[in-house]
């Protein structure tokens, strides 16, 4: 994983991979690439910044249990640039 983050895998049965993701503060997720469609259950109240490839960026608003999705062929780098809350959120992939 990237520096500051941790993945935690706590379903994967061919169907669905259900991971619980954790960004420590200034820490990031490196640039990755969603083969499959995803869903994104926030488990705090915050703002992770997702950079993509050519740089450009979005602030994610992230409220718990306000789920969003995303569709496979995604590409970015998320970061928690905050100094102090750590992120978590639960990623569910539909394999």
């Amino acid at each position: 994983m990237g520096t500051g983050s941790h993945a935690e895998v706590q379903q994967d049965d061919g169907r669905f991979r259900v991971t619980r993701w954790t960004i420590e503060p200034g820490g990031a997720i490196p640039m990755h690439r969603h083969e499959h469609d995803y869903v994104v259950v926030p488990l705090v109240d915050d703002t992770m910044s997702a950079v993509a490839p050519d740089g450009s960026e979005i602030a994610a608003e992230l409220r718990i249990g306000e789920s969003y999705t995303r569709i496979a062929g995604v590409e970015h780098r998320v970061e928690n640039r905050g100094s102090t809350n750590t992120i978590v959120f639960v990623e569910v992939e539909r394999l």
